[in-house]
């Protein structure tokens, strides 16, 4: 069953009727996506300040044990020289 002109009509005429709040309920919408979409943002610079200080902390921690083993092995060359 084919749309008839008066059905379309009636179509543009209720778009028509309605297009107000149809713009206000996209609007609506794509606010609500503007703030998921800051809350994402935010949320993935919190984990990328997380994750650098972690390396930071894995970095100094293997400087630290670097550092030891540096000395443990410069005490037994001096042990061995002796």
């Amino acid at each position: 069953m084919p749309l008839e002109q008066k059905d379309l009509e009636l179509i543009e005429h209720l778009l028509y009727k309605n297009s107000d709040e149809i713009g206000i309920a996209i609007g609506r919408s794509f606010e609500r996506l503007e703030e998921r979409m800051d809350c994402i943002e935010s949320r993935t610079y919190a984990r990328l300040a997380e994750l650098e200080e972690k390396i930071e902390d894995v970095r100094q921690s293997v400087t630290d044990i670097l550092e030891a083993m540096r000395e443990d092995i410069r005490e037994m060359g001096k042990v061995e020289l002796e």
